[in-house]
């Protein structure tokens, strides 16, 4: 991998992101006023538009790159838990996100190593379902930062964002499940099938 491919702008937006995280929750977790909540909503859109731009951008112009394929779901995943952690503190209902973002990206991880190791494949990229997924939870955080008095906690509204949100992480969690599973079980067939291709020439 050359310097050109590694300082493309899809893996420099990605990086942003990734720098972008200790910002936020510096922020929101010192935040005493409307204004510093908003603050920490601005620097979510920026998140989330870089977010865009990096995928769109690498496709575009041609620039996908392994780091590519490996930066944009980590910054993906450790946003994700970092809003969930920080909104959390004030919004208790939060925490099922924050075990659901466990489970689904603790077993991705595992399954994704697993698959590497003992299948040599992977998984390409995320998913459009991944993306949908990651814009709902944009969407709500930013909604919940902007209109801290709409979305108190405790309110009926926040609890209804909240539990789209964790509808959308689950059945995102759940599709991308199917697809791992699936990726090993294609694997098995493909060598078994080559197996007794050698067999058979070998007969």
């Amino acid at each position: 991998m050359n310097k050109k491919e590694i300082f493309s702008i899809p893996n420099i937006l990605s990086i942003i992101r990734l720098v972008l995280i200790p910002i936020f929750a510096w922020v929101y977790l010192t935040a005493g006023s409307n204004g510093e909540y908003y603050f920490a909503a601005i620097i979510v859109v920026i998140s989330g538009i870089t977010d865009f731009l990096d995928g769109a951008i690498a496709r575009k112009f041609n620039m996908i790159t392994e780091l590519g394929k490996f930066l944009d779901p980590l910054a993906d995943k450790l946003t994700q838990g970092t809003l969930f952690l920080c909104l959390a503190i004030r919004h208790p209902l939060m925490w099922l996100l924050v075990a659901l973002w466990a489970m689904k990206d603790g077993f991705m991880g595992i399954m994704g190593l697993v698959l590497l190791k003992k299948k040599n494949t992977k998984l390409q990229g995320a998913n459009w379902y991944g993306k949908v997924c990651t814009a709902i939870i944009y969407v709500a955080v930013i909604l919940i930062l902007f209109f801290p008095g709409f979305f108190g906690t405790g309110e009926i509204q926040t609890a209804v964002l909240i539990l789209v949100c964790a509808g959308a992480l689950a059945l995102s969690g759940v599709l991308y499940a199917m697809v791992l599973i699936k990726m090993w079980i294609h694997s098995d067939s493909v060598k078994k099938k080559k197996n007794e291709k050698d067999a058979a020439e070998k007969a």
